[in-house]
C-alpha cells in the first residue's frame, strides 16, 4: 500500500513509523504540514491509499480529510483530548496511560478509533517516554489501524462506545507555565521533579535564577545534599544541583527566555548557559569507579557483576560535546583496567548517542574550532574501542542513535539494540562528510554497497532491517524498561561461553593484521582531512544546517530525501 506520512517534523515517532511501514513492505512517502505549503496540493500529488499523522500540531484541513482515511496518533487514551497529552499524564503524576489511532474529522482529537493500546508511564522525563513506551504502544496501535484498514472490513469505533473507564471525553487545554511554575519554598522534591519531567525536552519549565529567566530542561533526584529551597548547592558535569524544601535536584540544562525581537534560544549545560552568573560552587565530581552508594544523578556509571563490567551513559538529546567524550573515554580506560571479559557499553533507556554536540558548538566563539575539537575528541573514544583487544566490548543500543553515535556502537564487537530504537547511520543531511571511522566500520558491518546506499538515501532504519542488514548483531525484544535486565542476563552467558576466551585472543591478531595492510590511522585521517575542509569553509553548507538544526527553523518545504521510499 502507498502510505502518506503527515507530520509537523521528522521526529522520533515519525522516523520510527516510516521504518516500520516500510519494513512491512508498503512504500512511505512524508510531506511536512508546513506554513505557505498548501496541503492538499501535495496530498493530491502523492496521491496515497492511507494518510497517516504520527505527529501533527495543527489539524488536518476537511479537503483532506473527506476525500482520504486519515489516521491521526493522539498520545492519550481513547476520550482524552486536548494538545498536552502527556504533560498532563506526567504532570498528574498517572501511571497508566494509552495511545490511541483515531481517524480526523471536523473536531481534533474526537474522531472514531482504529486502535487504542494501553501503556505505563514511569518515572521519567516526557521525552523519553515519548521515544520509549509511547512510541512502542504508537506503532503497535499504527500497525494495527493500517492492517484494519487494508483489510477494508473493520468499522472504527465512536470514542463514546470504545472501551472507556468513563466514557465522557476529557479536553483539556495546553499546559502553560503558570501550571508548570516550581515554587522553591512550597514544592517537595518529588513534585519538582514531576513537573520538570512534564516538560522535558520542549517547553522547559520557566523559572528566575540569578537574575535572569531561564527555561529548566531535565530534572534528576539529589539524596545528600540540600540548602535553602531555590538555592544552587553545585554543579557536576556541566549540571547545577538546585535545593527544594525537603531535598533538592539536577538540573543538567538551561535555555534562556528569548528576548522580543531576538532569535531563538537554545538548550545549553546548565553550567555553560549561566557563564558569568554563576557564583562559585563546588564542582561534586562523581568518578564511574567504584559504583555511587547513594541516590544521586551522573551521566556516566560503571558497575560490575561477575565478570561483565557495564559502562552506561546518558546524555541530554543523545549529544556528545568534547567534554562529555574526554569523560566517557577515561571512564572506559578505568573500565578496561577491571577484571572483566565483557564490556557492556550504553544507556539503560534512552538514545545510545547523537555524535558531536551541535548546541555547544553553535555557542562558541569559534564553532569550527570547537566542532575540530569535538570530532576529534569523539574520534579518540572510537579508536581506543575498536582497538580494545583484551576484551568483547558490546554495545547496548537501547535507544536512537544517529550519525557518530551510530559507528559509535559500530566500533564494538557485538551490537545489541533494542527492538524499539531508530538508527540514522549517516551524515550528509548536516552536510558532512561523516568520521568516527565509519568509512572501515560500515563496510566491514554491511558491505559497500549497502554503505554508500545508506549514506545516499539518509533514511531511518529500524531496529529489524538492521539486524538484516548487519548493522546490528541481535535485537533484544523487551520494553524500555526491561532492555537493562535482559542485556545483563545476556552479557553474563556472553561471559560464561567457552568460544569467548578465544574470540578475545582472536582480536589482537586481526588488530594486528589490519595495522599491518590497511592501518585505522589512514581512516582517521582521510576522514578528518575532509571534515578539517568543512569545518574551516564559513561557507560549507554544515554552518547554516547545523544553525537551522540548534535554533529549530522549520524548513520551506519537505526535503526531497522525504518522498516516495520503497520498501526496506
Amino acid at each position: 500500500m502507498h502510505i502518506l506520512l503527515l507530520a509537523s517534523a521528522f521526529n522520533s515517532l515519525t522516523q520510527r513509523t516510516h521504518a516500520e511501514l516500510r519494513d512491512r513492505g508498503h512504500t512511505v512517502a512524508v510531506e511536512l504540514v508546513l506554513p505557505d505549503n498548501p496541503l492538499a496540493e501535495a496530498v493530491r500529488r502523492h496521491a496515497p491509499e492511507l494518510i497517516v499523522a504520527p505527529m501533527l500540531r495543527t489539524a488536518i484541513p476537511e479537503e483532506v480529510w473527506s476525500a482520504h482515511t486519515c489516521l491521526v496518533v493522539h498520545p492519550g487514551p481513547p476520550g482524552d483530548r486536548g494538545p498536552s497529552s502527556l504533560d498532563w499524564a506526567i504532570h498528574e503524576g498517572i501511571e497508566e496511560w494509552g495511545v490511541t489511532v483515531l481517524q480526523a474529522d471536523a473536531e481534533m482529537d474526537a474522531g472514531d478509533v482504529w486502535a487504542t493500546l494501553p501503556c505505563r508511564i514511569p518515572p521519567a522525563s516526557k521525552s523519553e517516554l515519548y521515544r520509549g513506551e509511547i512510541a512502542d504502544a504508537a506503532i503497535e496501535a499504527v500497525l494495527l489501524a493500517v492492517e484494519r484498514f487494508a483489510d477494508g472490513t473493520y468499522v472504527p469505533l465512536r470514542q463514546d462506545m470504545a472501551d472507556l473507564a468513563d466514557p465522557r471525553p476529557r479536553t483539556r487545554p495546553y499546559l502553560d507555565q503558570g501550571v508548570r511554575r516550581i515554587d522553591w519554598a512550597e514544592d517537595s522534591a518529588r513534585d519538582v521533579l514531576r513537573k520538570l519531567r512534564a516538560a522535558d525536552s520542549q517547553p522547559g519549565v520557566l523559572d528566575v535564577l540569578l537574575g535572569g529567566e531561564w527555561y529548566l530542561h531535565g530534572g534528576h533526584p539529589e539524596s545528600v545534599l540540600r540548602g535553602r529551597p531555590g538555592e544552587l548547592l553545585a554543579t557536576r558535569a556541566g549540571a547545577v544541583c538546585r535545593a527544594t524544601k525537603d531535598g533538592a535536584v539536577w538540573i543538567p540544562e538551561l535555555r534562556p527566555r528569548r528576548a522580543p525581537g531576538q532569535p531563538p534560544t537554545f538548550k545549553l549545560p546548565a553550567v555553560r548557559a549561566l557563564g558569568d552568573r554563576l557564583p562559585p560552587l563546588p564542582e561534586h565530581t562523581l568518578t564511574p569507579l567504584p559504583e555511587v552508594p547513594h541516590d544521586t544523578w551522573s551521566d556516566i556509571r560503571y558497575r560490575e557483576d561477575g565478570n561483565v563490567g557495564f559502562l552506561s551513559f546518558a546524555f541530554p538529546g543523545g549529544a556528545m560535546g568534547t567534554d562529555q567524550c574526554r569523560r566517557l573515554l577515561a571512564a572506559y580506560r578505568e573500565a578496561c583496567a577491571r577484571p572483566t571479559s565483557v564490556l557492556v557499553l550504553g544507556g539503560e533507556r534512552d538514545f545510545f548517542s547523537n555524535g558531536i554536540h551541535l548546541g555547544v558548538i553553535e555557542a562558541a566563539a569559534d564553532p569550527a574550532t570547537e566542532s575540530w575539537a569535538n570530532i576529534n575528541a569523539i574520534d579518540d573514544l572510537v579508536e581506543v574501542i575498536l582497538t580494545t583487544t583484551d576484551r568483547l566490548v558490546v554495545a547496548a543500543v537501547a535507544g536512537n542513535a544517529a550519525a557518530g553515535g551510530v559507528m559509535l556502537a559500530l566500533a564494538a564487537d557485538e551490537v545489541w539494540c533494542r527492538s524499539g530504537a531508530v538508527l540514522n547511520p549517516h551524515y550528509r543531511l548536516m552536510g558532512l562528510y561523516g568520521s568516527e571511522y565509519w568509512t572501515y566500520s560500515l563496510p566491514r558491518r554491511v558491505g559497500t554497497e549497502a554503505a554508500e546506499r545508506l549514506m545516499r538515501e539518509a533514511l531511518p532504519v529500524s531496529a529489524a532491517n538492521a539486524l538484516r542488514l548487519g548493522l546490528v548483531d541481535r535485537v533484544v525484544d523487551r520494553g524500555p524498561g526491561a532492555f537493562a535486565g535482559e542485556v545483563g542476563g545476556l552479557a553474563a552467558r556472553l561471559a560464561s561461553l567457552p568460544a569467548t576466551s578465544s574470540r578475545i585472543t582472536a582480536k589482537k591478531t586481526e588488530l594486528d593484521r589490519l595495522e599491518s595492510t590497511t592501518p585505522l590511522a589512514g581512516f582517521r585521517e582521510r576522514e578528518l582531512t575532509r571534515m578539517r575542509r568543512t569545518f574551516d569553509d564559513p561557507d560549507a553548507p554544515y554552518h547554516a544546517l547545523r544553525r537551522a538544526f540548534v535554533h529549530k527553523k522549520r524548513p520551506p518545504r519537505t526535503p526531497p530525501h522525504l518522498g516516495t521510499a520503497p520498501v526496506a
